[in-house]
């Protein structure tokens, strides 16, 4: 009688492989830690460190070339927006291009990267400088993206979107809460003032270090000139975003406001 083997089997059995190998290998307390992380066994252990070395702690590795993190952050990056698009393209049958597209930049952005980083424990094992440690506060999301390359190298897409589904967001990013809340309150903003013919603009009107020596922005939405709302952000883009839902929430519910933004544009056309 032939024996047949479903995809499942032979993932368990590559599974028990890689297990038993895992004994016999010297430096077993590495492989651990990056099994308990990613979910499988490391095939080839030496992406993954250089997926955690910042180039402030790079090593040179012949010709005078430094060997760190940055040439998979590249690959990792532009895996991540396939994993991701792949992923909400089959939860979200139903919606547009436009919101799978907001959701995604929603989740690849720098800022939620950094917070899982931090959540899977991947800040305890990249190799920094202490000053950059202290200073960078994107690293740890960079090194989440060159995790991404290293799993993309060893072990391919399907690891990689496995890794995405099960390990960050099962546990970590709730997709339907997401989409809920998802709205971009700029470009609401924007389609608002386009169609009820307001002048709508934002300004940069600050850009400062905070205690960390983070960048800091803040920007403000001006609706026929009149200052509407402010934001601040670790990036012009998301300061802009929180600008445009202060101002949003004081178009809808205040009308004073809304009032002087109407007598403000009769003046500007009667002139």
């Amino acid at each position: 009688m032939p024996v047949s083997f479903t995809r499942n089997t032979l993932i368990d059995v590559q599974h028990a492989i890689d297990w038993i190998r895992l004994f016999f290998r010297k430096d077993k307390g590495s492989y651990f830690c990056f099994r308990r992380m990613l979910g499988f066994v490391p095939g080839d252990i030496g992406v993954y460190r250089q997926a955690l070395m910042h180039k402030s702690s790079a090593i040179e590795e012949g010709k005078g070339r430094l060997s760190s993190n940055e040439r998979l952050e590249f690959l990792g990056d532009a895996v991540l927006d396939a994993v991701v698009a792949d992923i909400l393209f089959r939860r979200f049958e139903r919606e547009r291009e436009g919101f799978l597209t907001r959701l995604r930049a929603k989740i690849v952005q720098r800022e939620t990267l950094n917070k899982i980083a931090l959540k899977i424990g991947l800040d305890r094992l990249v190799k920094a400088s202490a000053r950059n440690a202290t200073h960078n506060s994107y690293m740890y999301g960079n090194a989440f993206e060159a995790l991404i390359g290293a799993i993309y190298i060893d072990r391919g897409y399907e690891a990689c979107k496995s890794f995405m589904e099960k390990k960050v967001i099962a546990p970590y990013i709730d997709l339907e809460e997401l989409a809920r809340r998802e709205v971009d309150f700029k470009s609401k903003l924007i389609e608002w003032g386009q169609k009820n013919r307001y002048a709508v603009s934002f300004e940069l009107i600050e850009e400062c270090m905070d205690a960390r020596n983070n960048p800091v922005f803040r920007t403000e939405v001006r609706v026929e000139s009149l200052p509407g709302g402010t934001g601040a952000g670790f990036s012009k883009k998301e300061s802009q975003q929180n600008a445009a839902r202060d101002a949003w929430r004081r178009i809808k519910g205040d009308p004073a406001f809304k009032a002087a933004v109407k007598a403000a544009k009769q003046g500007r056309q009667a002139g």
